[in-house]
């Protein structure tokens, strides 16, 4: 693979409610949903508003990727890449599926979602990637 390799990125909506481990388990269960391994994962991104809460921060550490944050201007310019319409979403956020939109926002330049957005009980998640090289 070398240059080729692709960049993924999980990315997550979820309540305030939501546990770590929730989250964590969710990802796990995106990455075998898309045939990819743990260590094919390199960031886990959420709305800004959300992304300094312990369960996110706390997940991403227990994945051993970086938290991104994804600003609101950056998730609304995904939004006519998003799949997913929630209205619940749409009118919280001004897009979709937070999960998808934030994936996408922080995959980089030429962005493909992987995995449409999966929900648990108190979180969804979605799979981006970036092709690092031509």
């Amino acid at each position: 693979m070398g240059g080729d390799e692709a960049m993924i990125v999980a990315g997550i909506g979820f309540r305030q409610s939501v546990e770590a481990d929730e989250i964590v388990a969710l990802v796990k269960q995106a990455l075998e949903r898309a045939a990819l391994s743990r260590n094919d994962l390199n960031k886990l991104a959420t709305i800004e508003a959300l992304a300094a809460l312990p369960a996110f921060t706390e997940a991403a550490r227990q994945l051993d990727v970086a938290a991104i944050p994804v600003a609101q201007t950056v998730l609304l310019a995904t939004a006519p890449h998003v799949r997913t319409q929630s209205a619940r979403s749409i009118a919280a956020h001004g897009v979709g599926s937070v999960a998808e939109a934030s994936a996408l926002a922080a995959a980089g330049p030429q962005p493909q979602l992987v995995l449409e957005r999966i929900t648990s009980a108190s979180a969804t998640c979605a799979l981006a990637r970036s092709e690092t090289g031509s």
